[in-house]
């Protein structure tokens, strides 16, 4: 298995308005998404340099890119290691992330280890 960071750009940290009942109702997908990853084994605490490659998971229909390239308004609000078979493997459990409810991102990143 290798390691990955997720870099998450946006979502509801950045969208103003949600109401307290919003807002709880998003951390507990929050909370039941990374549960799941941390019961598979999935998550990973600390963290490496980051190497130059790594896909991009955007928006309310989840399109996938090739490359870690964000566009500069987008506001980094969080980031998690995992760990995955493949960057294809990652990118592809990137996909059930909450952040996407309110349009955001998760930048999928190849860890280097030292």
């Amino acid at each position: 298995m290798s390691k990955f960071m997720y870099v998450f750009r946006g979502g509801a940290i950045a969208t103003t308005g949600l109401s307290p009942t919003e807002v709880q109702a998003h951390l507990k997908k929050w909370y039941d998404w990374m549960g799941a990853l941390a019961k598979a084994g999935q998550t990973h605490p600390g963290g490496g340099r980051l190497m130059g490659e790594g896909m991009m998971v955007r928006g309310h229909d989840r399109t996938t890119t090739d490359g870690p390239y964000a566009e500069s308004k987008d506001l980094i609000t969080g980031n998690l290691i995992i760990e995955a078979a493949s960057l294809a493997a990652a990118t592809e459990i990137a996909q059930g992330c909450p952040i996407f409810e309110f349009d955001g991102s998760v930048e999928v990143r190849p860890i280097h280890e030292m």
